[in-house]
């Protein structure tokens, strides 16, 4: 499959954005990073006036074969009933959409249990992925698939006008997935990746711990070198997968992205394999109470916009984050400059 076209960010109008943002009713670099966003705003929507249009999330629901190991606090039919949760609007994704405005679409992208109502979308890849302590958790063109299918809901949103998108996920035991594939893409010890998902205790964290240092040794030499899609195809998930073609896609469409938690930033890891321009598209929402995500966000030399101490995923840090970019695109639009308002500039 040839994937979504990533180009690194125009820049011809930087100097015409920082004239506009240093030259509002301000001392240069006051609104500290709401600068910083908007200048990237305006970059990745290539105009000197930047703006929110359409914010949209896209929660992707999957299962995970190595919920068989007894990874996960809860039992897998909870993604399901979570799933069920979401399209009634009770979950927290809900409330904190609906509180910033953002559209909220659901997609069961390999959901193993019956899921009781309709209203989500249909790309399921199957009844949850296999357990990858014995074999791959998908073949690599299931990931492909995937990847090509989550890229389409992207495409989807673009053509109705969206241009700042944030994703979510909902699948039992796909801590250990990302876990994995952080392990073994960023080049860390599983020591490190390994946290408490959905509330282990500390024995529960010890075995999990054990489970995946045993399936990275049983796959050690399974994934070419480096290569992002089969590292994806033995530890990932279908959730995972399609957030990474919905990372591509949205960056191919300049679209501002929202970086939520642990999984989500797993899935960005694969696509900046793939792709590393899609990085000067995202902005990350915030350090989530997981270990292995803080971690993670080190290896991106990432600066998060919160620390609120979340570890629920769903999307609702990236929810949270929508707020200050509004805030960033407002002071470029409504602040008058210090020539409009009359007001005396520094001297020179």
């Amino acid at each position: 499959m040839s994937f979504p076209n990533v180009k690194p960010v125009s820049r011809p109008l930087e100097t015409g954005l920082r004239r506009i943002i240093d030259t509002k009713t301000k001392p240069p670099g006051s609104l500290g990073r709401l600068e910083t966003l908007a200048l990237k705003m305006g970059l990745i929507q290539g105009t000197l006036k930047p703006k929110i249009e359409r914010p949209a999330m896209i929660v992707f629901a999957a299962d995970h074969g190595i919920a068989q190991e007894g990874v996960s606090a809860y039992p897998q039919e909870v993604t399901a009933q979570m799933v069920a949760n979401f399209l009634v609007g009770g979950a927290a994704i809900n409330a904190l959409s609906r509180s910033v405005g953002m559209t909220l679409e659901v997609v069961n992208a390999g959901v193993a249990s019956p899921i009781p109502l309709e209203g989500y979308e249909h790309q399921s890849m199957g009844k949850g992925t296999r357990n990858f302590v014995k074999e791959t958790a998908m073949t690599r063109d299931e990931a492909l698939e995937a990847i090509a299918r989550g890229a389409a809901r992207v495409r989807h949103h673009a053509s109705l006008g969206t241009n700042v998108i944030g994703f979510g996920e909902m699948g039992i035991a796909n801590t250990s997935a990302a876990a994995c594939l952080m392990s073994r893409l960023c080049n860390v010890p599983i020591d490190e990746c390994v946290g408490r998902g959905t509330g282990l205790d500390d024995r529960g964290v010890i075995h999990k711990r054990d489970v995946l240092a045993n399936a990275l040794a049983f796959h050690a030499d399974a994934a070419r070198e480096n290569d992002a899609i089969d590292t994806l195809a033995i530890f990932g998930g279908f959730e995972i997968a399609m957030m990474t073609g919905a990372y591509l896609a949205a960056a191919e469409a300049n679209m501002t992205i929202l970086v939520d938690g642990f999984i989500a930033t797993s899935a960005l890891l694969v696509a900046s394999k793939i792709a590393p321009d899609v990085l000067e598209y995202c902005v990350f929402a915030h350090a989530s109470n997981e270990a292995g995500h803080r971690r993670m966000l080190q290896h991106f030399d990432a600066a998060p916009l919160l620390q609120l101490d979340l570890r629920l995923g769903e999307g609702t840090g990236a929810a949270l984050a929508l707020p200050i970019l509004c805030a960033a695109v407002a002071f470029v639009d409504e602040m008058a400059s210090f020539e409009s308002a009359g007001v005396s500039d520094k001297k020179a």
